[in-house]
């Protein structure tokens, strides 16, 4: 089934392309992004009156100063910024642009579709590594850090979906991502879960990975090939094929696509241990065990 054209009314539509030209200029300009971030919010949240008495200096509550202080995204800090080999000059920007993109969820406008898509649209140009035409990204999306993304064209992110690239995640055109979606682009030692891996996983064109669907870190999922609901992809999965179950196992190939898919019982190779990045933590970059446990086997 096709989906229907809806258009919002003229004045609508004309304050809402106004408003995308407005801050898709200042995101592409010199002027600080932490600043730009700062000011969107404040706006979109109503906030204008209350963060302008306070930067007047007027007396305000210590809780409204820590709502107006939490419009800037230097005020705040994303579980991603403590990682520590992660790239500290490519998360400056990235930080601020995901604390808008996070920040603009949280506010009523959300919920209006056509705005909400347009507004993710126009940030993922400048959060994503790389983003096609005609994208689509709802509600409750996350990322590690957003700048190690390539997405293509026609591609829709639903509802509350994570997007980990604490590695590197390539989303090819025309992929469609489920509610609940968890892609992954690192894992954990056994033993040591501080010891961290990061890959590349890829998503070919034409895929879907249906409703709370998770795939592993390295995976390859192959063009055109469904992911079934709940799955768990721990190893690749081949071209044309449908996979299901924990952990995820081909059953059958799409109807009309055996000519050109493996059979389902052929032997896939599995690229997962290719696709590991190199990966090293920065000098000087002061580094903690937040679990301070003895791993030591017993004798």
């Amino acid at each position: 089934m096709t989906k229907r054209h809806v258009s919002l009314p003229p004045e609508a539509e004309e304050g809402l392309e106004a408003f995308l030209r407005e801050v898709d200029r200042r995101l592409a300009s010199d002027e600080d992004t932490c600043d730009v971030v700062e000011d969107v919010l404040v706006d979109l949240h109503g906030d204008r009156a209350a963060y302008e008495r306070w930067r007047a200096g007027e007396d305000i509550s210590p809780a409204e100063r820590v709502r107006l202080q939490g419009y800037d995204p230097c005020n705040a800090t994303l579980e991603s910024e403590y990682y520590a080999e992660k790239d500290e000059a490519a998360f400056e920007d990235s930080k601020h642009l995901q604390w808008l993109w996070r920040q603009f969820d949280a506010t009523p406008m959300a919920d209006n579709v056509e705005f909400a898509l347009r507004f993710r649209r126009m940030l993922a140009d400048h959060l994503f590594a790389e983003c096609g035409e005609d994208c689509r990204f709802f509600e409750g999306i996350t990322f590690t850090y957003g700048h190690n993304i390539a997405v293509g064209d026609n591609v829709v992110v639903h509802d509350d979906v994570h997007l980990d690239d604490r590695g590197r995640l390539t989303v090819g055109d025309r992929v469609s991502i489920s509610d609940g979606v968890h892609v992954y682009s690192h894992d954990h030692d056994v033993v040591d879960q501080t010891e961290v891996e990061n890959y590349h996983t890829i998503i070919e064109d034409d895929v879907r990975l249906t409703y709370d669907a998770m795939v592993r870190a390295g995976v390859r999922v192959g063009e055109n090939a469904l992911l079934g609901a709940r799955a768990v992809a721990q190893s690749d999965v081949p071209a044309h094929h449908v996979a299901v179950g924990i952990p995820a196992r081909s059953v059958s190939v799409k109807p009309g696509w055996e000519s050109v898919a493996e059979p389902v019982d052929a032997d896939q190779p599995d690229g997962h241990a290719d696709r590991r990045l190199p990966d090293e933590v920065p000098d000087g970059a002061r580094v903690f065990d937040e679990f301070q446990r003895d791993l030591s086997p017993p004798e």
